[in-house]
C-alpha cells in the first residue's frame, strides 16, 4: 500500500514531517552561509582554521560542504520517512 492509497491524514502527517525536514535544512543553510559568511565574518575572522580566517573560510567552503552535508543528511531522513510511511517502493 502506497501513502496515496492510505488516509488523508497518514498524507497529511507525511507532508508535514517532509516540511519539517525542508525548514531545518534551510535554516541550517541559512545560518551558515548568510549568518557565518556575511553577519558574523568579522568576529569569526579573529580565529583561524588552516591558517585561513574562519569568517573567510565559512563564505567560502564552510556554506559548500554544509550544503552538502545537508543533500545527504536530507536523503537519509527522507528514506527514513519514506520506510515510516511505506512509501520507499511507490
Amino acid at each position: 500500500m502506497t501513502i496515496w492509497e492510505n488516509s488523508v491524514e497518514n498524507q497529511s502527517t507525511y507532508w508535514q514531517e517532509n516540511l519539517r525536514v525542508i525548514k531545518i535544512c534551510l535554516v541550517i543553510w541559512f545560518v551558515v552561509s548568510f549568518g557565518f559568511g556575511l553577519i558574523l565574518v568579522e568576529p569569526l575572522n579573529a580565529i583561524r582554521l588552516g591558517g585561513y580566517k574562519l569568517g573567510f573560510w565559512f563564505a567560502q567552503q564552510g556554506s559548500i560542504y554544509t550544503f552538502l552535508a545537508l543533500i545527504f543528511w536530507y536523503g537519509k531522513k527522507m528514506n527514513d520517512l519514506d520506510k515510516k510511511y511505506d512509501v520507499e517502493n511507490s
